[in-house]
């Protein structure tokens, strides 16, 4: 729960940042490339702007691939003809077109069952719009063309382990999020293995599986939290954190390079910074990374 003071915070900045982003409205448009990538991510009306940073600044590091959106329902026309210039035209798919199935409708979930329903096909990588690349990025052009997934860390520590291990390891921790909810119960939902990381920056690699995994583990955890709480916001993380944990060889991003920002400053060799929540607005540095990104791409 925010504090008083974060809160004043948020909303002092937020404007500030508002009016430094409108800057990538003059950057140059982006060059799509049908090569077998997709650049994949969520975006409403309120995040069209920084999302525009986001998505150019990390297709400018990798130099591949097109972009999917799917519309979280608040897109307007305005917005489509921006994101048609800027992203040469890309698909916009209805959030109410996407089918859940047996899986919660809602927190994200439309997004990562998109994901896996394109990656029958292609290499998709899911991008926040609060995610700035700051730096080259040849981990993951390296996962792309090993054909492995890949995710951002939830934490420096994070590790892959086996299903029971990662329970075992697990420090007490007086939390009623249902993320923590079922990580408790992880080795029951019949995964082999799992990681915390983070479905703000991940990659998903070409797969017939299709959603076969994250359908099958959400029946499981619906059965152990029950389907109330397993449409809480947090259960598509925990999912995409499974699907990336048991495919062939994931990679775990290197965290001095990819990684979440809690107000500790930009280390040098940073490729991509995710301004996680109300840390976002922590001092200035959402701030000046966001203005140096657009000058970075109105010279590119």
């Amino acid at each position: 729960m925010p504090t008083l003071a974060e809160h004043i915070n948020w909303h002092l900045k937020l404007p500030q940042h508002g009016w430094i982003v409108r800057g990538v409205r003059d950057t140059p448009p982006l060059t799509a490339r049908d090569d077998g990538v997709i650049l994949l991510s969520m975006v409403g009306t309120a995040s069209v702007l920084p999302y525009l940073v986001a998505v150019k600044t990390f297709a400018l590091a990798l130099g591949r691939g097109r972009v999917v959106i799917v519309d979280d329902g608040t897109l307007t026309p305005r917005d489509r003809d921006l994101l048609a210039w800027h992203l040469a035209d890309p698909r916009i798919i209805a959030i109410d077109a996407v089918d859940t199935g047996p899986c919660p409708r809602g927190g994200t979930w439309e997004r990562l069952l998109t994901i896996l329903d394109l990656r029958r096909d292609a290499y998709v990588i899911q991008l926040d719009s609060d995610t700035l690349t700051l730096g080259a990025v040849p981990e993951v052009a390296a996962a792309i063309d090993a054909g492995r997934c890949f995710t951002l860390r939830g934490e420096e520590s994070a590790q892959l382990l086996a299903a029971d291990d990662f329970v075992a390891r697990l420090a007490p921790e007086n939390s009623r999020h249902v993320q923590r909810a079922i990580e408790q119960a992880i080795d029951r939902t019949g995964i082999a293995r799992y990681v915390r990381g983070c479905s703000g920056f991940a990659g998903f690699a070409p797969s017939s599986e299709g959603r076969a995994v994250a359908e099958s583990f959400s029946r499981a955890a619906e059965g152990i939290v029950g389907a109330a709480r397993w449409r809480e916001w947090g259960t598509e993380q925990v999912t995409s954190n499974v699907v990336v944990a048991n495919s062939a060889d994931p990679l775990l991003l290197p965290y001095d390079r990819y990684r979440n920002f809690w107000n500790d400053g930009v280390p040098a060799g940073v490729g991509v910074m995710h301004f996680v929540g109300t840390c976002r607005f922590d001092g200035r540095t959402y701030l000046d990374e966001t203005r140096a990104a657009i000058r970075r791409l109105a010279a590119a």
